[in-house]
């Protein structure tokens, strides 16, 4: 038996490969490898090049190799390109996920995870947001992936087959042993940016937005360490395993940071000043969205370890050192 990754060796995905690889499970990878690395991948698992939206593909990797569970990470996840790319998204996060769950369905498996997002919520009413907040998507990208979740929900209603989604809030940080980070070339990721710039990797970084209807103007961000992440979807799959039923989780940490709040913390771990210029708002960004995190705390019973901003931005620092070594080789 083992467990399929989608986009495992990307930077969310690899992640999850290593955690699960850690605790002893065999791990079979769907990834072509587009964003993603081998090397990013754990040493035992199983790399399968190749789309998720090939159902062929994903029917023989999952008789092949046993698969019982997937955990679904692959797709595109920029907001401000999503504009630009509403029908590429659509094709990405929407289209290729319809396929990989009916590949799903077609194999009779019965557990699925999927990587969701806190876009769903848009320009969110309440805060911290809940799951049950009203969703209003302000981009494709948040779109696409509430369309997955719709799918989902419908696919476990007519089939033996349950789901958890996990609406991300912002992501950050690497692992703590050095083995994977974001790696991504021209990511996007606030704290990587602002890591890159004040390790001279960019000569400086913009701050999209000073008018907002914040403390300080800027965009307000729930960032969640990657490991404790990848947590949560050990968690969410254990639920499943054990005869859960089908659910939707936030997951972040329920604390809000501004991007000058950020650029302020790279510089005081740094010790380096982050070169940033003041520019106007982008299309799609809400103001402000922190995650409510009592659902998968009380529910799966998720205990974050790495809620430290600090500490996130420590650890997205030595992965930029430990991958211009790597680069450079």
């Amino acid at each position: 038996m083992s467990i399929l990754v989608t986009g495992g060796a990307g930077y969310i995905g690899s992640h999850m490969a290593h955690e699960l690889a850690d605790a002893g499970q065999d791990v079979v990878i769907v990834d072509n490898l587009t964003t993603g690395f081998r090397w990013a991948m754990p040493e035992t698992a199983k790399l399968v090049v190749g789309d998720v939206g090939d159902q062929d593909l994903v029917r023989a990797t999952i008789e092949k190799h046993g698969v019982t569970s997937i955990i679904h990470f692959a797709g595109s996840i920029v907001v401000p390109e999503s504009v630009a790319d509403p029908l590429g998204y659509y094709d990405n996060n929407t289209v290729k996920s319809r396929a990989l769950i009916a590949a799903a369905v077609k194999s009779g498996i019965k557990n699925f995870i999927f990587s969701s997002t806190a876009a769903v919520y848009g320009m969110a009413k309440e805060m911290p947001v809940r799951e049950t907040s009203l969703l209003e998507p302000m981009s494709p990208y948040g779109s696409s992936k509430l369309m997955t979740e719709i799918m989902l929900r419908d696919t476990s209603l007519a089939h033996d087959f349950r789901y958890v989604a996990l609406r991300y809030f912002n992501v950050a940080g690497a692992d703590p042993t050095g083995r994977t980070g974001q790696s991504t070339k021209g990511a996007t990721h606030l704290i990587k940016v602002a890591c890159e710039t004040a390790l001279g990797k960019r000569s400086g970084m913009e701050v999209y937005g000073t008018d907002y209807e914040t403390r300080d103007g800027t965009c307000i961000r729930d960032y969640i360490h990657v490991k404790d992440l990848a947590r949560a979807h050990v968690a969410a799959l254990t639920h499943l395993q054990n005869g859960g039923t089908s659910d939707i989780f936030n997951c972040g940490y329920g604390q809000g940071y501004s991007v000058l709040e950020v650029l302020d913390a790279v510089k005081r771990v740094s010790g380096k000043a982050v070169n940033a210029k003041m520019s106007p708002r982008r299309p799609g960004d809400p103001a402000a969205i922190v995650a409510a995190s009592d659902k998968i705390r009380n529910a799966l019973g998720w205990k974050p370890e790495y809620d430290d901003l600090d500490l996130i931005v420590n650890h997205a620092l030595t992965w930029e050192d430990k991958l211009s070594k790597r680069n450079s080789k």
